[in-house]
């Protein structure tokens, strides 16, 4: 029984240290030993890429933001990687670009997101590479907010801020995001954040890693840079607007995708390659932890019921630890079933989260990185 109670404690403590205890460390750190950006007006020159794959519905206006981009025209080129789209994409593009100079589409084979960006890599020339979705919107300053982090030559990486607009259904991954940009923010302010956002990044092409990018920029290409002795930092001056999923079950299956292809980190050992104390620290507390945060909390749900309901039954402690993790799994299911109760929404979200690392990790384990990223429609 002494196994379980450690294993149980251990499980606890893990779960609290993920979610509570690290983001209020670093926010301690991030005051007491911040690490500024030398930040400069700089304008280098700029290829922003736009991954797409059957975005007619958004593209035409996509391309209209980003030509407003308050950029100078003649150090701006804007490349669309089309990933096999079947639907007018290419068609749209081409108008655009018939009487916009600086718009070029580049039409892929099907073959995903990364291969498609790669190629625009390998086509173009520009001292910064940026890249962004189809379904984003830009401010028009995102771009120069971006560009002015590069005048710290230790800067390789730079991720934008990404404000999720209201959606009419009952998602609450507003909540759960403005959490991840102030924990993102507390870690580039100490050392570098640990991933980026799709919607809005940049790197200098020299230290573009067409090899690390597999599993997607967000997460193969901040960890690396810091192994490079380079850093990754947030700049959420650098606006981008995006609508929240359609609903709960909708960011489910998109949060399945993104654990399938980041946890090939955590299984082919990529992240345990040297970086400083804090960073190594970063990568535990905010990938692996969460990364395994189902199986986690499957230990514990488990080693609590053993320590429970065993021919030696615990005390008091472990009832109570046992009816708090139940109580939390029936107002998860009151939030599935739509039902007000306060919380209710939240706990389902949280346990939406928490599957989807388990059914993540699965089907990397079964089938692998997958190379095909589907859209997520209600945020189109």
């Amino acid at each position: 029984m002494l196994a379980l109670e450690i294993i149980f404690w251990t499980s606890l403590g893990l779960i609290a240290w993920t979610h509570f205890g690290y983001p209020l460390f670093m926010g301690l750190l991030a005051r007491l030993r911040p690490r500024p950006v030398a930040k400069a007006e700089i304008e280098p020159s700029v290829v922003l890429v736009v991954a797409a794959h059957d975005e007619e519905d958004v593209i035409g206006r996509r391309l209209e933001n980003l030509l407003a981009l308050d950029y100078p025209a003649e150090k701006l080129e804007i490349v669309v990687a089309s990933d096999g789209s079947a639907d007018r994409t290419n068609e749209i593009v081409s108008e655009i670009a018939a009487r916009e100079p600086r718009v070029q589409l580049l039409a892929c084979e099907r073959g995903g997101k990364t291969l498609a960006q790669n190629r625009a890599v390998r086509e173009t020339k520009s001292e910064l590479l940026a890249f962004t979705d189809a379904n984003t919107e830009w401010a028009p300053d995102a771009l120069r907010k971006l560009a002015q982090n590069f005048a710290d030559e230790d800067v390789a990486y730079v991720s934008g801020e990404l404000q999720l607009t209201a959606s009419d259904g009952s998602n609450r991954e507003g909540l759960y995001w403005r959490y991840e940009l102030w924990l993102r923010s507390n870690e580039s302010k100490t050392c570098s954040i640990t991933a980026g956002n799709g919607a809005i990044y940049a790197v200098r092409r020299s230290d573009y890693l067409e090899g690390a990018s597999i599993t997607g920029h967000d997460f193969g290409l901040p960890f690396r840079m810091v192994q490079r002795k380079r850093r990754a930092v947030f700049e959420p001056r650098a606006l981008a607007l995006e609508k929240e999923s359609r609903d709960m079950e909708d960011e489910f299956g998109r949060k399945v995708r993104m654990i399938s292809r980041a946890v090939r980190h955590v299984y082919n050992g990529s992240l345990l390659h040297p970086v400083p104390p804090i960073y190594a620290l970063e990568l535990f507390s905010h990938r692996l932890l969460r990364y395994e945060t189902g199986i986690i909390h499957l230990v514990l749900l488990g080693t609590n019921a053993a320590l429970v309901v065993g021919p030696t039954g615990r005390g008091l402690v472990y009832q109570i630890a046992l009816g708090l993790q139940l109580a939390w799994l029936l107002m998860a299911l009151f939030g599935r079933l739509r039902i007000r109760i306060p919380g209710a929404g939240i706990a389902y979200y949280y346990l939406l989260v928490t599957a989807a690392t388990l059914i993540g990790n699965y089907r990397f384990l079964r089938f692998g990185t997958p190379t095909v990223w589907e859209k997520a429609e209600g945020t189109r």
